[in-house]
């Protein structure tokens, strides 16, 4: 099949704002090129052996040229693959999509059109700003407040801005703020008209600071306030005060760190961004295959002939069943074996294949299997496959083994330190600092540890559990928060409690 390139809005930063058909796309890309993302959860839906190249347009910074930029789509199409182009908010609203559309309808290539939610639209709404209202007017006006640094005059018509009725909302204008409403006001426009900026809209940065358009950019100055952001000029404004709705969350400001792998992230940084927290993905583990495929393969062939079947992680969970039903059509195949699990994230997991839990200790580490074992179940000579990851703690091995149990053990995987960044995060960890770091287990801290960035001042580590606790101290990785329940919604309580 020849090739094709999508030209695919990734939404104003909020993932869950990107349509499914971008998303659809982005699961079936060979190539990937994107822009500078708000979000890095979009580049975990590609497939592991997508080519990601981050051509990193932002502002004034661009890693790659508009002309190479082309020439890169021309040439991946042409070798007859699936690319697409992911471009912040939506392609053909300010964003040049119109242009790499014509290079390639040039080249005789193929290409389609997604459209995205721009944050045109979608900044002012989650500052509470209605788009259009009956009370202010049936009109919308749309203009760019960034034109070519080759322009020698403006192209846009202030004498027609100034008069417009209704709402204006205008996109790239932080730069050249003080010339928009000069311009604006020496056309007709009056000087104490409402005025709001929203920066990095629909994400855990979002901040918006509101004025008229006579003191707006004297107020931007002295906040700082940087791109990107989107303007609103209007009465339409005044509603704020009433439907704010997005602004006012208990972490609000805060930002904090994910470090585990891509493939787990996703629940852990939702529950945050819900929260209002600015999350940064910094993935510092990721989950291989087994030294020994072979061995694997054969622990889950014969499950079936086993007493327990023991899972200490949801990777181990999901590393076991993938198997089991890539050997197995049915299953009844698995017998009669009971289950222990040793939380309820990962009892959660085990349910999704459908299958019951048998035991799950009140408290969710090793230790507290065997003290459930201890106290609930009699195991002297019963047979017991341990699912565990490699250089495991031998904790359950040693203690199931210590109450006369018969365990064999089942490597189902390897941790092994991520090497990709393709955001960025690290950079941007050591730039911009955080709040809190999050950790999951105690690989996540060790490896953390081996990236060797600066701790920030003020910045504290919030661990799942004592094991995760222990490293991190003996790490000496800033002052520690432990959950008090060792899964992710007690982490996720634990800092809202300590941020909020």
């Amino acid at each position: 099949m020849s090739g094709i390139c999508y030209l695919a809005g990734a939404g104003p930063g909020d993932p869950g704002l990107v349509t499914l058909k971008t998303r659809q796309c982005i699961e079936q890309a060979d190539v990937l090129v994107y822009d500078a993302l708000s979000s890095a959860e979009l580049l975990n839906w590609a497939s592991p052996d997508c080519e990601k190249i981050d051509v990193g347009k932002r502002a004034a910074n661009h890693k790659l040229p508009q002309e190479e930029i082309n020439a890169l789509l021309v040439e991946k199409v042409s070798q007859g693959k699936v690319v697409v182009r992911l471009k912040g908010g939506d392609p053909m609203i300010f964003g040049r999509g119109g242009e790499e559309a014509a290079v390639l309808a040039d080249a005789g290539l193929r290409f389609e059109i997604v459209p995205g939610i721009s944050s045109a639209f979608a900044g002012p709404v989650y500052a509470g700003i209605p788009l259009t209202h009956r009370e202010y007017g049936p009109q919308l006006t749309l203009f760019s407040g960034h034109e070519s640094s080759s322009k020698t005059e403006t192209e846009l018509d202030y004498a027609q801005l100034a008069k417009a009725p209704g709402t204006k909302i205008f996109l790239m204008g932080v730069s050249r703020l003080r010339s928009i409403t000069e311009r604006l006001i020496e056309h007709g426009a009056a000087p104490d008209t409402p005025m709001a900026l929203t920066r990095w809209a629909t994400t855990g940065r979002q901040k918006t600071i509101t004025g008229t358009i006579a003191t707006m950019a004297d107020i931007a100055e002295a906040e700082q306030f940087k791109a990107p952001a989107v303007g609103v000029i209007g009465d339409i404004i005044k509603e704020m005060d009433k439907i704010n709705w997005y602004e006012d969350r208990p972490l609000k400001g805060k930002r904090i760190v994910v470090t585990r792998s891509r493939a787990q992230a996703s629940g852990l940084v939702r529950e945050l961004s819900a929260l209002g927290a600015d999350v940064l993905e910094l993935p510092v583990l990721r989950i291989a295959d087994p030294e020994d495929k072979a061995a694997f393969a054969e622990s889950v062939a014969n499950a079936h002939t086993y007493d327990w079947l023991v899972f200490s992680s949801t990777n181990g969970v999901r590393r076991f069943f993938d198997a089991f039903y890539a050997i197995y059509d049915d299953a009844r195949s698995l017998g009669g074996v009971r289950i222990a699990a040793v939380g309820p994230g990962t009892e959660k997991e085990i349910k999704q294949y459908r299958f019951s839990v048998d035991l799950v200790p009140d408290n969710h580490i090793a230790e507290g299997m065997l003290e459930a074992f201890k106290q609930d179940h009699c195991i002297d000579s019963q047979t017991m496959l341990w699912i565990r990851p490699e250089n495991a703690r031998p904790v359950l091995a040693d203690g199931l083994s210590a109450m006369q149990a018969i365990v064999d053990e089942c490597v189902a995987y390897r941790i092994e330190a991520e090497t990709e960044d393709p955001t960025g995060a690290a950079a941007r960890f050591a730039e911009g600092g955080a709040d809190m770091v999050t950790f999951t287990s105690s690989s996540t801290a060790k490896y953390f540890h081996e990236l060797g960035l600066p701790w920030p001042e003020g910045c504290k580590a919030a661990s799942i559990g004592p094991i995760t606790s222990a490293k991190l101290h003996d790490l000496h990785c800033g002052p520690v928060v432990e959950a008090e329940d060792h899964n992710l919604e007690g982490l996720v309580k634990a800092i809202v409690s300590e941020l909020a």
